[in-house]
């Protein structure tokens, strides 16, 4: 059922301790179905954001997700990954786009509106991304990503995903939109111990009550 509805995508938990976000991330991909994983920096200098996503990729991947890594493609080559995530504009991403597609999945964007969106869709990204990876500060998906999702999945074959809220909850109003997969932070891993079980919850949901997309 999972290819026909909206699709969870995780952004990484913010641990200092490499083996411990493996652990949790590990035990959250066996809830249910994820797409993919994002890997931000987090606050980590190069070489520790190096040793995390070396441990991060293998079990992103062995759960039969993509791992990508947000904004250091060198990071993104040493540990293998499946992808880059550009936050940056247009032509920071086309720059990423031109040099490692099709070997990476490349997408991201940083689009506040519709004409910055269109910018980004302009240089073919593998996907666009609606809000920040770090921008689930409310229970539900910012109204604004929502409003530019339904716009965006309405017109354009690119797909996109749309951060969520803290709360589980909000991954079916991303759904909603049209939008062909949610992010989810803060709603899996504000309580470490509870994310196998909310990963699973919300695949339940999304089976239960998300649109099917038509062929």
């Amino acid at each position: 059922m999972t290819t026909e509805r909206c699709r969870l995508v995780l952004i990484a938990p913010d641990m200092p301790d490499a083996a411990e976000r493996a652990k949790v991330l590990a035990d959250a991909l066996k809830g249910g179905d994820v797409a993919s994983v994002i890997v931000p920096q987090y606050g980590l200098d190069d070489s520790e954001f190096q040793k995390h996503a070396e441990r991060l990729v293998p079990v992103i991947q062995e759960a039969g997700a993509a791992a990508l890594i947000a904004g250091d493609s060198r990071v993104a080559g040493r540990a293998k990954a499946d992808g880059l995530h550009v936050a940056g504009n247009a032509e920071v991403l086309g720059e990423a786009v031109e040099k490692h597609t099709p070997k990476l999945i490349v997408g991201g964007g940083n689009a506040a509106d519709r004409h910055h969106a269109l910018e980004i869709g302009e240089v073919r990204p593998d996907y666009v991304f609606f809000g920040r990876t770090d921008g689930d500060i409310k229970p539900e998906a910012h109204s604004k990503n929502l409003a530019l999702a339904e716009w965006w999945a309405s017109m354009i074959e690119i797909p996109c995903i749309v951060m969520g809220g803290t709360d589980p909850q909000s991954a079916l109003a991303v759904a909603e939109t049209g939008a062909e997969f949610v992010a989810l932070r803060l709603a899996v891993f504000g309580e470490p111990g509870q994310a196998p079980s909310v990963v699973a919850a919300v695949n339940a949901l999304l089976d239960e009550k998300a649109p099917r997309f038509e062929d």
